[in-house]
C-alpha cells in the first residue's frame, strides 16, 4: 500500500492506494443501458421545414397546427448561449406541424415546425 497527500483546492487530503496484480483485478460489470433517448417528431413529407440553427432551450413556441402565418413572424424563441435568437417563418402559408415544445432541448437541425 502506498499513501498520497493530495491537494484539492487548498485541502489536503491523505489516501492510501493499494497495489494488486493483474491476476486480482475483477472484470467489471458491463455499463447499465442507457435509456434511449426521446424519439424525434417526425417531419412531414410536404411544407417547407425550419430546423432549429443552432442547439439550445425552446423558450417560447408561438405557433401551433393550422395557424396562418405569415412570413418574418416568430414562430419561436430558442435560447443558445444566454441570448434569445427569434426563429422566423419562412413563407406565407399554414403551420402543418410542429415537432416540439416548450422548454424543450433542440440539438442543431433538429426539427422545429413546418408551413405549408
Amino acid at each position: 500500500m502506498k499513501q498520497y497527500k493530495i491537494n484539492v483546492n487548498g485541502t489536503f487530503y491523505e489516501v492510501t492506494i493499494e497495489e494488486v496484480d493483474a491476476s486480482e483485478i475483477k472484470s467489471a460489470a458491463p455499463a447499465p443501458a442507457q435509456a434511449p433517448a426521446a424519439p424525434a417528431a417526425a417531419a412531414p413529407a410536404s411544407g417547407e421545414k425550419v430546423n432549429a440553427p443552432m442547439p439550445g432551450n425552446i423558450l417560447a413556441v408561438n405557433v401551433n397546427v393550422g395557424d396562418v402565418v405569415k412570413a418574418g413572424q416568430v414562430g419561436m424563441i430558442l435560447e443558445a448561449m444566454k441570448m434569445e435568437n427569434e426563429i422566423m417563418i419562412p413563407c406565407d402559408g399554414t403551420v402543418t406541424a410542429v415537432g416540439v415544445t416548450k422548454g424543450a432541448t433542440v440539438e442543431s437541425g433538429a426539427f422545429l415546425f413546418s408551413i405549408g
